[in-house]
C-alpha cells in the first residue's frame, strides 16, 4: 500500500462540546478600564478581556473524562481515594517515591524552601521564575541564574533553556557547602519557554552527584518540555513523551509541580521528593499551612482532575497541535517583522519589547507599555517579563532585567486559529504604532512580587501621544 501523505494542517485534536462567551468592548471601555487597574493588566476584571494570555496557570479546559472522575472525588479528610489515584500518576511519571499534594506550585516552593534554603545560601537554576525567586529570597538566601550562552548568541539553537554546565560548575566550587540544590526550570519560562535537552539534565545530574549536592526539576511544563527533545534531540525520535519524561525525572531527587499547567488543572501542584528526611520536613510544614498531606489543600475532585491530566498532557496528538499553535503564530508575527524570541517556546510566545520599542529605557519598563497597548488595542491581555517583574532587588535597588519581553501564554485547549488570527491583527496594528507608545512610571508597589499589584501610569498624558514622550523619571 501507498505511503499515507500526511496533512500539513494540524487541526485541534478534540471537539468543543461547551461554551463560554466572550465579551467585546470598545477602545473607551478599554482605556477606562486600564485606567481604572492603574495600568496593571493583573488589576483587570475578567469580563474586560477578550482573549486572555496572561498566563497557562490554570486557565485550561479540562476533559470530559477529567470532569467524569472529578466526580468519583472523595472529599474524605484523611486517606481519600482520591489521594491514592493521585499519587499513583504522580509516581508512575516521575518515579519519584514521596508525593505531597498542594495547592499550587508556589506552595510546593514556600515548602522545599521551608525544609532546605537557610540564610546566605546560594541556589543556581537555568533561571528561576518569579515565584521561585521570591520565595528563595524570602529564606535570605541568593537566586542565581545560569541560562546557557546558546539562549542569548544563536537565534534558532534548539535548547535555550539549558543551564550553563561551566558557570554550575564554578558556582558549586565557590559556594561549597553553602548550595542546598540545584534546581532546573523545564521548560525554561523566564528564558522564553525554551526547552532543555535530555543531555543537559544528565550532566546536571553527573555535576551534582560529583559534589554532592541534590538536583531538583521545576517541572511545571515538564510535557511540553519532554516533546520538544522527542523533536530536536538525536536518539529521541522514537521514543514516547512519557518514556522521555521518565528519563528526565529519573536524574532529580526531586521537583515542584504546577498542575496547573502540564497537569492540566484549574488548581493544584506537588512536591515529589525521594529523600525521607526531607519528605518529613516538608510533611510537617505542609500541615500547618496548608492541609493534612493526603489532601494538602485540594478538594478530592482536583485530585482526580490532576491525576488524569498528568497524562492527558503527555499525549502525543495534543502536544503536537499545542506546539505547532505556538509555532503558526510565530511564523505570522515574523512575516509582519514583529520582534520576538526564536524558536518559539511551548507554552507561550515571547515579544521582544525592547527591540519594539528601542526609545523607552527599561526603568520605563517598555514590556508593561507594550502590555498595554495591545490591551487597548484588542483587548488582549499578557504578561510583562522583564523589569517590572526581575528589576527590584532584595535590598530595594533597581537594575535591568536580562531582557525585556511581553509574554503571551496560551492556555490549554481553549483558544482556535480564528483567535490567534485576530491575535496576529491586533498584534500588526500595535507595531505600526509602536513609536508613539510612552513609558511607564510605578506610582505605588509592594516591595516583593510587585508586578502583581503596582500601579504606574503612562510617562505622558496617553499611553498613545502624537509625538514621543522621551522624558520620564521613576518615582
Amino acid at each position: 500500500m501507498p505511503t499515507e501523505k500526511p496533512f500539513r494542517t494540524i487541526i485541534e485534536p478534540f471537539r468543543i462540546k461547551s461554551v463560554e462567551p466572550l465579551r467585546r468592548t470598545t477602545r473607551a471601555q478599554r482605556d477606562a478600564a486600564l485606567r481604572a487597574a492603574g495600568w496593571n493588566l493583573f488589576a483587570l476584571r475578567g469580563q474586560d478581556v477578550l482573549l486572555d494570555l496572561l498566563t497557562d496557570s490554570g486557565t485550561g479546559a479540562l476533559s470530559a473524562q477529567q470532569w467524569s472522575m472529578m466526580m468519583r472525588g472523595d472529599e474524605t479528610y484523611a486517606g481519600a481515594d482520591s489521594f491514592y489515584r493521585f499519587e499513583s500518576a504522580v509516581r508512575d511519571i516521575t518515579g519519584l517515591a514521596h508525593v505531597i499534594p498542594t495547592h499550587q506550585g508556589r506552595a510546593a516552593e514556600r515548602i522545599l524552601m521551608g525544609a532546605l534554603v537557610h540564610p546566605g545560601d546560594v541556589v543556581p537554576n537555568n533561571t528561576h521564575f518569579d515565584t521561585t525567586r521570591a520565595n528563595i529570597e524570602h529564606r535570605g538566601a541568593t537566586a542565581i541564574d545560569l541560562p546557557c550562552l546558546q539562549s542569548r548568541a544563536e537565534r534558532n539553537a534548539p535548547f535555550k533553556g539549558n543551564i550553563d554546565l561551566a558557570r554550575l560548575e564554578a558556582t558549586l566550587i565557590e559556594h561549597k557547602g553553602r548550595v542546598p540544590f540545584v534546581m532546573i526550570t523545564v521548560t525554561n519560562n523566564s528564558g522564553g519557554g525554551q526547552p532543555v535537552s535530555l543531555a543537559n539534565i544528565r550532566a546536571t545530574r553527573e555535576m551534582c552527584t560529583r559534589h554532592g549536592v541534590p538536583f531538583y526539576l521545576d517541572a511545571c511544563r515538564f510535557a511540553e518540555n519532554a516533546w520538544f527533545i522527542h523533536m530536536r534531540e538525536d536518539g529521541q525520535a522514537t521514543r514516547s513523551p512519557l518514556a522521555i519524561a521518565r528519563d528526565m525525572f529519573a536524574c532529580v531527587d526531586g521537583c515542584t509541580m504546577s498542575a496547573k499547567k502540564d497537569g492540566m488543572a484549574n488548581i493544584g501542584g506537588f512536591l515529589a521528593i525521594n529523600d525521607p528526611s526531607v519528605v518529613e520536613l516538608c510533611r510537617a510544614n505542609l500541615i500547618l499551612t496548608e492541609g493534612f498531606p493526603t489532601y494538602g489543600g485540594l478538594a478530592g475532585y482536583d485530585l482526580e482532575a490532576i491525576a488524569v491530566g498528568l497524562y492527558e498532557a503527555l499525549d502525543e496528538e495534543y502536544l503536537r497541535y499545542r506546539i505547532r499553535s505556538i509555532a503558526y503564530l510565530a511564523e505570522r508575527l515574523e512575516d509582519a517583522g514583529i520582534p520576538m524570541l526564536t524558536p518559539p517556546g511551548g507554552h507561550a510566545l515571547y515579544l521582544d519589547a525592547a527591540a519594539m520599542l528601542p526609545h523607552i529605557p527599561w526603568n520605563q519598563y517598555p514590556g508593561c507599555s507594550l502590555a498595554a497597548a495591545i490591551y487597548l488595542e484588542g483587548g488582549v491581555r499578557a504578561c510583562e517579563i522583564g523589569s517590572m517583574m526581575f528589576g527590584q532587588q532584595p535590598d530595594g535597588t533597581e537594575r535591568p532585567a536580562a531582557q525585556e519581553l511581553v509574554r503571551l501564554a496560551f492556555p490549554r485547549r481553549v483558544y482556535t486559529q480564528s483567535h490567534v488570527d485576530y491575535l496576529v491583527e491586533v498584534l500588526v496594528r500595535v507595531h505600526a504604532r509602536r513609536e508613539q507608545i510612552n513609558g511607564m512610571h510605578i506610582v505605588r508597589a509592594p516591595l516583593v512580587l510587585r508586578h502583581f499589584s503596582a500601579r504606574l501610569e503612562p510617562c505622558g498624558a496617553e499611553l498613545y501621544e502624537a509625538t514621543r514622550v522621551m522624558a520620564c523619571s521613576t518615582r
